[in-house]
């Protein structure tokens, strides 16, 4: 599979882009345990072009993490347009992505995000003017079903896109009024890849959270790469686990190693954001993770993670959990 120049192996697998978790250090875990593609948390268009120093911060990447994408939102054409040539000029990405997928109400109830799939013209001359403004990245696209059940569009949105020049999409097979409840319906993706018009790479993504699953939306769907997001969530190795089974590799993936992946997310985070930003960054990844689960009596102790400030302290709980979680083993 291609995505412009960019070659991938058969069965990728992608981290998704997600808000206050796919900043650089986490991408760069997920990518040394076997992600194919990292993409970066979303950008605001209007705050980019307004040199909003966190936005700005977004756009820090590392030759280390590529391919890499970044993405970004919006509902003006003209700051969508500035947006994508300051991401291209400064971050120099592998590829553009273009978020028309997230629900959230202070996203999609403006207009942006999946809010674009009650406005199918705008959404369009976006990616239009998007694709003609970087005309040496490749320009992708991240969108929903619909949004809601009795509007499902993406089979016809997904040629409509293409036509625009988009070198891949990405569905969530969920539609926007689902929010992220109930299951993931990739019926309509598989639709969408097998439709004889589509050219484009189709990545699949929703309810990704086992290697068994991995395989099946593979063989049952026929996507060309899938997307993986909140199972990464104190699981980063996921992408280990998944690669291993797609790729037939017997390796033991021990708690000991899984907890050792866990305090070097946490040292990659404090590297790059500093020991306080650092630790509110990875802390909640490491009490929700499922290394976790099955403990008796483990709410006070992931109560301490949670409010744990320095490195010693978050340490300390993880050293003390250590033995349990192998005994419980």
């Amino acid at each position: 599979m291609n995505i412009g120049n960019i070659h991938f192996p058969q069965y990728p697998v992608f981290l998704a882009p997600m808000e206050d978790v796919t900043d650089i250090g986490f991408r760069l875990l997920c990518k040394q345990m076997g992600a194919n593609l990292v993409y970066s948390e979303f950008v605001s268009s209007d705050a980019l072009i307004r040199g909003v120093n966190r936005s700005i911060e977004k756009l820090q990447v590392c030759d280390e993490e590529r391919p890499v994408a970044i993405q970004i939102y919006g509902r003006f054409v003209e700051a969508m347009r500035d947006a994508a040539q300051i991401v291209v000029e400064q971050a120099h990405p592998d590829i553009l992505d273009i978020n028309f997928g997230c629900p959230v109400k202070r996203v999609a109830g403006k207009g942006a995000g999946a809010g674009m799939l009650q406005n199918i013209p705008l959404m369009l001359e976006i990616t239009r003017a998007v694709v003609d403004a970087v005309p040496g990245t490749p320009v992708t696209a991240k969108t929903r079903l619909g949004w809601d059940q009795q509007h499902l569009i993406i089979t016809d949105l997904a040629e409509q896109l293409q036509d625009c020049g988009i070198q891949a999409l990405t569905i969530h097979g969920r539609t926007r009024s689902q929010m992220y409840t109930g299951e993931a319906d990739w019926t309509l993706i598989g639709q969408v890849k097998q439709n004889p018009r589509i050219h484009i790479p189709i990545i699949g993504n929703g309810d990704i959270t086992t290697p068994e699953r991995a395989r099946e939306c593979f063989e049952r769907y026929g996507v060309d790469a899938i997307m993986v997001g909140r199972a990464t969530f104190g699981r980063p190795w996921i992408f280990r686990e998944i690669r291993n089974y797609l790729d037939d590799r017997q390796e033991m993936l021990t708690t000991d190693w899984k907890l050792d992946v866990l305090r070097q997310q946490v040292l990659t985070s404090v590297e790059r954001l500093g020991e306080y930003r650092g630790i509110l960054h990875s802390r909640r990844h490491l009490a929700a993770s499922p290394l976790f689960k099955g403990i008796p009596n483990f709410r006070e102790t992931r109560i301490r993670m949670l409010r744990s400030e320095t490195v010693e302290d978050l340490f300390h709980i993880l050293d003390a959990v250590r033995p349990i979680i192998n005994c419980e083993l």
